[in-house]
């Protein structure tokens, strides 16, 4: 444990090169530039108020509000996992030419994806201003809802690049897989119209548990309960032991196969 504690010091200032170039590339001979983590969540929310508040009609409360704080989250953990997934072939030239911990390239690329999530937290709060959202002492939880998605973005996106290396075909499987788990998530429809016979379905679904986390402290001023926080520990706790098994006991043979 302590030659792991040593060893990410060591490469701290590596990692944290990896994450700004990481945003510079993304917004690359971009006019706006990092503007867009503001704008793209806000204009997205403006076309699907638009689509499903009226040609849908879902009965929501300050439906805007719904849509953003469960859209920002989705999108996070959809495009930092993603990244992460690609970031060991994506780095086969530099990881063949020097000794570089493997786990720092699915690592930067969550983070980078992070830094963009803080970016969007604006946006939301413009939103909130706009629509007359109360404000109360429950958004001082809104760093704990970042840290539970931001953790097990990381086992993911870990378990993701270890298993990338070895089977290409990952990465179409996880697009799939991502449009089914978004529509699992409920993010731009109330979880009230799921039949009772398929509800278990989404309560398996730790990112439900994460937007709602999120919701709770932005759009109804609720203290998160004690279960909500158990349950975002244990889906953390799990995604993260997962992850790290995995990589770890892979990470040997990446070479052979990039």
């Amino acid at each position: 444990m302590n030659s792991s504690i040593k060893n990410f010091i060591k490469y701290k200032s590596l990692l944290s090169e990896l994450v700004v170039r990481d945003i510079k590339v993304k917004y690359k001979r971009s006019v706006l530039g990092i503007l867009w983590t503001l704008l793209n969540p806000l204009l997205t929310m403006v076309v699907l108020t638009i689509v499903f508040s009226n040609l849908f009609r879902y009965d929501i409360e300050n439906f805007p509000v719904y849509l953003i704080t469960g859209q920002v989250m989705f999108n996070f953990f959809s495009e930092s996992t993603s990244m992460a997934m690609g970031s060991i072939i994506g780095s086969s030239a530099l990881i063949k030419k020097v000794y570089i911990p493997k786990y720092i390239f699915p690592l930067s690329r969550v983070l980078s994806s992070f830094v963009n999530l803080l970016f969007a937290l604006i946006a939301v709060i413009i939103l909130m201003i706009f629509m007359k959202i109360k404000i109360t002492t429950a958004v001082l939880f809104i760093p704990l809802a970042f840290i539970y998605i931001l953790v097990f973005s990381i086992g993911i996106g870990f378990l993701l690049s270890s298993i990338n290396v070895f089977f290409r075909d990952t990465q179409h499987l996880y697009g799939v897989l991502l449009t089914a788990w978004m529509y699992l998530t409920p993010i731009f429809y109330p979880v009230d119209i799921i039949p009772i016979k398929y509800k278990w379905i989404v309560e398996l679904n730790p990112l439900y548990y994460m937007v709602d986390y999120f919701r709770q402290c932005v759009l109804y001023g609720n203290i998160p309960s004690l279960q909500l926080n158990l349950i975002c520990i244990l889906a953390c706790s799990i995604s993260i032991i997962v992850g790290l098994w995995a990589f770890y006991k892979n990470q040997d043979k990446f070479i052979l196969y990039i």
